[in-house]
């Protein structure tokens, strides 16, 4: 399911948001899998996530995540563009240019880390007051402090990104192709630029080199028909989602019956909504890909959406059924299964939202529907360590300490649950401090 968890500031909503999505994470992951082999680096211990922000930017988040925002892959006409966004952010990562930045955060522990780092993410991604808020500080001082590159390590990271590409047969010119979407940028008033350009200096020098660079590696390019498809996957969906429906509609040809273009009409007629044309589209996607685990979650989703909540346990079941291991749909399963709202039905919920919780704890709509979970279960205790996590992920440290100093004093010293809540008040704490 497409998740869009919001960062909430009291008094006012932030504009920017994490989209969680096991189908466009998947297609992320086979996309990055060439260029992290390529760098030495394995591909399981490197995260790409997406921001809903639709100015152009990406950066590093910590040694094993980077952060793209959701305009700039929408921005973005093919596979190997997207690759050299990755690449180059995957460079600034093995180059070491983020252990100085990252000082300020040692001592951060657990899944409350994530929210210190997130909150730092709505500075960079250019909402100075909402970073204030956070706690964090301003607009720039957050960009210069954590994400903002030298000229020396932009020219290091365009160097490592374009052989990470070259070894792994991408076509180098992506690169120079992505930093001419942001050519003369750096012209415009500060306000006007797209966040990259702050956080990453362009200049006519870097892109004579990236020419030249380019030009020396072009010759390794092959063509990747699989990473066409996940891009195509990976941007469709997103578009589908963020853009308005009617004008995913109009530029989707209705004659196309591929699977990429039945999945985005089924997305805009489900966001009208027309559930009985979004149905229609999806089990014309199902015959084409009857054992795909994501088109039986995005079924399972427009069900669950549609209030036809048996259907969609039903669809989630088939969908964990192909993707055992895959946390976000083991928690729409889980969510699916506490809208039927049975004893029995809960129990199960709490089964696969405790299973997904082990595989990823960094979902805030999976810890909100876990505490539910355990609510039900009369477990106060856990359910208050969960809501704890969640806050302290979506960067509400003074919330999270509440709940996490609520949760210690229900559930036994020195358990689990208990060392989760320690590891969030550690890092509400250490919010306060900076």
């Amino acid at each position: 399911m497409l998740l869009v968890v919001l960062w909430a500031i009291p008094g006012r909503a932030l504009t920017l948001s994490l989209i969680r999505d096991a189908e466009i994470e998947h297609a992320l992951r086979e996309l990055t899998r060439p260029i992290a082999n390529a760098a030495g680096v394995s591909s399981g211990a490197l995260d790409v996530y997406i921001i809903n922000d639709s100015s152009m930017n990406a950066f590093v988040l910590d040694g094993q995540t980077v952060m793209i925002h959701s305009g700039l892959i929408l921005r973005l006409d093919r596979a190997e563009h997207l690759q050299a966004v990755i690449a180059h952010e995957l460079a600034h990562i093995t180059g070491g240019h983020l252990t100085r930045r990252m000082a300020n955060l040692r001592g951060a522990r657990g899944v409350a880390a994530m929210g210190l780092l997130l909150s730092t993410a709505v500075a960079a991604g250019g909402n100075g007051q909402a970073a204030a808020g956070l706690a964090i500080g301003t607009q720039s001082s957050a960009q210069r402090v954590f994400f903002g590159h030298t000229r020396a390590e932009e020219a290091s990271a365009d160097q490592a990104g374009i052989r990470y590409m070259a070894r792994a047969g991408i076509d180098p010119h992506a690169m120079v192709e992505v930093l001419d979407l942001f050519r003369g940028q750096e012209a415009l008033n500060v306000g006007r630029q797209d966040p990259y350009v702050r956080t990453h200096p362009l200049t006519s020098e870097r892109l004579r080199a990236m020419r030249g660079y380019a030009a020396a590696y072009a010759d390794r390019a092959r063509d990747d028909p699989q990473a066409d498809y996940w891009f195509a996957r990976a941007r469709g969906k997103l578009g589908a989602f963020l853009q308005n429906p009617r004008y995913t509609l109009r530029r989707v040809d209705a004659r196309d019956d591929s699977s990429v273009a039945l999945m985005q009409r089924a997305v805009a007629y489900h966001r009208m909504p027309d559930t009985e044309q979004a149905l229609a589209h999806m089990r014309a996607l199902e015959a084409k890909r009857p054992n795909d685990p994501y088109v039986q979650e995005l079924k399972g989703q427009i069900l669950l959406e549609s209030r036809r909540f048996g259907a969609a346990v039903q669809a989630y079941a088939r969908a964990v059924s192909l993707a055992p291991k895959e946390p976000l749909i083991l928690a729409g399963h889980g969510r699916a299964l506490l809208a039927v709202n049975t004893a029995s039905s809960n129990r199960q919920a709490l089964a696969a939202l405790e299973r997904a919780r082990s595989r990823d704890p960094y979902d805030p709509r999976m810890l909100r529907d876990l505490a539910v979970a355990y609510a039900r279960a009369d477990n106060k205790g856990m359910a208050s360590v969960a809501t704890a996590e969640r806050y302290a992920i979506t960067g509400q440290m003074d919330t999270a300490a509440i709940h996490a100093q609520r949760a210690m004093g229900l559930v036994p010293r020195g358990a689990p649950g208990w060392l989760r809540a320690q590891d969030v008040l550690s890092a509400a704490e250490k919010a306060k401090r900076r």
